[in-house]
């Protein structure tokens, strides 16, 4: 009994060899494909990042970073003329001026006038005078945050003052050389013309937090 030959296979050699050459070359191209993309998108989020940054060094910078000299020497002995400070001017976003707070403002909302700095020792609602060279709030003698001079003159504030609902009363610390809301020309300060709380003075003179 003859034993049947098994078929053989022709297998073209030439052809397999091409297909898988063609299939790894996809693969290879797909992985490569997957390479770009992940270093583009770790490129991305690199400079997401430093975007963020600089959008957060600049929003700090217009909050606590507006930087103002001195005008004139009404705030001696705690700030000298020629000194430079730096304005906080987010606190008042959402509060209020009190008490003792250095504040700049531009004299009657003029935003071409030039930056004054003072010191708030009136508030929405308070009585103001000046009496003995004295300061009366509500009529108790105030009790003030620095040293300073007994006041030579009331101006305004020989007589009783009433401040409004948005009003405040600023003086300068060196009381008997300061143009404030003693006189016409400054008067009562709304919270609007108040630009912000000066809260640090980078003057080597002066250097360091503001009280």
């Amino acid at each position: 009994m003859r034993r049947r030959k098994k078929p053989i296979l022709n297998i073209d050699i030439s052809s397999a060899k091409s297909r898988l050459i063609r299939k790894k070359g996809l693969n290879f191209r797909r992985r490569r494909r997957r390479f770009q993309i992940q270093k583009f998108r770790k490129q991305g989020i690199f400079l997401g990042e430093i975007a963020l940054v600089l959008l957060i060094a600049f929003l700090v910078s217009s909050a606590f970073g507006i930087r103002v000299e001195v005008l004139g020497n009404s705030m001696e002995e705690t700030l000298d003329e020629g000194n430079t400070v730096l304005l906080n001017r987010f606190v008042y976003v959402y509060s209020k001026p009190t008490y003792n707070d250095v504040v700049a403002f531009r004299p009657s909302g003029n935003l071409n006038a030039q930056y004054s700095i003072k010191r708030v020792v009136g508030c929405p609602g308070d009585t103001i005078q000046i009496q003995g060279g004295y300061l009366y709030v509500n009529g108790d003698r105030y009790k003030e945050a620095t040293n300073v001079d007994t006041i030579s003159d009331s101006g305004l504030a020989e007589s009783e003052i009433t401040l409004g609902d948005n009003e405040y009363f600023l003086l300068g610390d060196n009381r008997n050389n300061s143009e404030d809301s003693r006189y016409e020309t400054i008067g009562n300060v709304t919270k609007g013309e108040i630009v912000g709380k000066v809260w640090f003075c980078t003057s080597l003179s002066n250097f360091g937090f503001i009280d």
